[in-house]
């Protein structure tokens, strides 16, 4: 099972990236555990410069944009 998470105070970038994500494991069928980070300081533990951002199982992915599904497919 893959952890995803999403590093992200809840803004609209970062509700897409969950939305997109969610959408490219389901349409892969990969079983999946998806959190939404949203306190700042368990972002700032991943050491990431801004958000929104993408962990698959714990390590940083995504930092700062929202890719397409297809890129997603790739990285998950």
């Amino acid at each position: 099972m893959k952890k995803l998470q999403i590093l992200g105070t809840g803004c609209p970038s970062c509700n897409r990236l969950a939305e997109l994500t969610k959408q490219a494991a389901t349409e892969m069928n990969v079983e999946f555990e998806m959190e939404k980070v949203t306190q700042i300081d368990r972002i700032l533990s991943f050491d990431v410069a801004s958000t929104p951002a993408l962990v698959v199982d714990g390590e940083v992915k995504i930092v700062g944009r929202v890719p397409s599904v297809a890129e997603l497919k790739q990285i998950i």
